[in-house]
């Protein structure tokens, strides 16, 4: 397989075989199992659905559903392929085929920092902390312009909702792959927090 679903773990460090050290981060991809397909014939279009983790308050109809995963998986992930292959049968644990010094890809939910201001939203230096500005120590300044054009336009960097959002993370750098425990040593930092799930793929990997 060339995609599959991992849980971030923490992030560490280790050193090369010249000594050199660097920042990893843990990926645990151990228990990600096939839970079923889609067919070009019947759906109109080939896919592959992987799911990893196990919910705690189930409904007798979501275990039925998945009694081949032997649990109700917390993470369903559908991922599209030019064509099915054989050895995908629902149930089966997925063999992810990467080696150390290969690249990735990595899909995550950023951490949400709820509303935040334009300085930890958007870095603004804010304003003048002297001269009887009381309270323009973070404000954001002017926003536009006057009469012409008499409007904000789309996508002025201002106060909002921060982070929660979906991000990528382009070609890191697989360090080292402990396969008997499922653990992917990635350098550098993935988005999301800590036990989240991440969408992984190989570079130049999108088929099964």
């Amino acid at each position: 397989m060339k995609f599959t679903i991992g849980t971030k773990k923490e992030m560490t460090q280790i050193f090369d075989k010249d000594g050199i050290i660097s920042p990893v981060t843990l990926i645990d991809i151990s228990g990600t199992k096939f839970a079923g397909t889609r067919k070009a014939d019947k759906d109109g279009y080939n896919a592959i659905i992987l799911a990893t983790g196990e919910k705690k308050r189930t409904t007798k109809s979501e275990r039925e559903k998945y009694k081949e995963l032997g649990a109700v998986p917390k993470k369903i992930v559908e991922f599209r392929v030019e064509k099915l292959e054989e050895g995908q049968e629902k149930g089966k644990e997925v063999e992810f085929e990467i080696e150390a010094g290969q690249k990735i890809n990595v899909t995550a939910i950023t951490k949400g920092k709820g509303f935040a201001g334009v300085i930890k939203r958007w870095g603004f230096s804010g304003g003048p902390k002297t001269h009887g500005q009381s309270d323009r120590h973070r404000a954001p300044g002017s926003i536009g312009a006057g009469t012409t054009p008499g409007r904000v336009f789309k996508g002025k960097k201002m106060p909002g909702r921060m982070g929660g959002k979906v991000q990528t993370v382009q070609n890191l750098k697989v360090v080292k792959f402990e396969k008997q425990a499922g653990l992917l040593y990635v350098k550098g930092a993935i988005p999301g927090s800590k036990g989240s799930y991440n969408l992984i793929r190989l570079v130049n990997g999108n088929s099964a």
